[in-house]
């Protein structure tokens, strides 16, 4: 069974995503027979980061969440055990309001976000589910008393916005996922420890002796990404050694040399950083070197 592989990756990479905006709790335990809630998330008070970024997973995120990730569509009885912590934990906030002696407001109340891959229009039906204005397809809301939304992640449009949740899903649909991200720019905030996240993913399936057909999949699809990704890792490696190097042997021919041209040096390939390690041994001032400088850009 990988079940539980997954489960540990949705939870972690939840985490990740989410700890700029608030406290992050992953399997919090709640009273009554032990049960365990994936992901408890409660807003900061002041954002320092703009939670945007994460798309629809940042709109479940602007009031406290219960989140509920499943690697196999969740079933009616999975989805009626998750209304049932959310019952406690309100249940709970009302015990301590009233102890403080002040009103629990609505927006202090969990909103339960459960994250199916897929799921049949009958099972929708059964829990009275409607669509709303504003929100995107995919997203199947209880009747507001519930406090709850069913995210059927496969429904979801191939969107930005989408993006964070499609990486939960199965089969073609995180494949894809993990395209977009790899394909998202090197400076995005989130891009390269979500890549890490799934590249844990995929040692921890990669042991394993029974894997199913879509994580046999996942494997292979992550195998050239995860070389290439490795060798650019090492590459970019050896690149700041070279660069430490030349600084330091500059630092000693010619004195220190300012920030503006440390920039340009770290701008250069490791070929031109070879040269200039061959060219500095003739510099006798910083002039030198902004000479040889200005000639690469040439």
């Amino acid at each position: 069974m990988t079940r539980f592989i997954h489960d540990k990756f949705a939870k972690d990479y939840l985490e990740e995503l989410l700890k700029d905006y608030g406290e992050v709790k992953a399997s919090e335990k709640v009273s009554g027979e032990i049960k365990e809630i994936d992901v408890l998330f409660t807003p900061a008070k002041q954002q320092s980061y703009n939670i945007q970024i994460l798309g629809l997973l940042g709109r479940f995120a602007e009031q406290p969440a219960i989140i509920e990730p499943y690697r196999n569509p969740a079933s009616t009885d999975e989805i009626c055990d998750c209304i049932l912590k959310l019952l406690e934990i309100k249940a709970l906030l009302r015990r301590e309001a009233k102890a403080n002696k002040t009103k629990l407001q609505d927006l202090e109340i969990p909103k339960l976000w459960v994250l199916t891959p897929t799921i049949s229009e009958t099972r929708l039906s059964s829990f009275g589910t409607m669509q709303k204005t504003g929100w995107l397809s995919g997203v199947h809301f209880l009747p507001d008393a519930l406090r709850t939304a069913i995210v059927a992640i496969h429904q979801l449009p191939q969107t930005p916005e989408t993006l964070w949740l499609r990486l939960l899903g199965r089969g073609n649909v995180q494949s894809q996922a993990i395209i977009e991200l790899q394909a998202l720019p090197l400076n995005h905030p989130y891009q390269k420890q979500t890549l890490e996240l799934v590249y844990n993913l995929r040692e921890n399936l990669r042991v394993n002796q029974e894997l199913e057909a879509d994580d046999r999949e996942l494997i292979m699809r992550l195998e050239p990404l995860y070389q290439r990704d490795r060798e650019q890792a090492k590459e970019e490696g050896r690149q700041e050694g070279k660069q430490d190097l030349i600084l330091r042997l500059l630092n000693r021919r010619i004195s220190e040399i300012d920030a503006s041209l440390i920039g340009r040096i770290k701008g250069l390939s490791i070929e031109q950083l070879e040269n200039l390690g061959e060219a500095l041994l003739d510099f006798s001032s910083v002039a030198d070197l902004e000479t040889w400088l200005n000639q690469q850009s040439i």
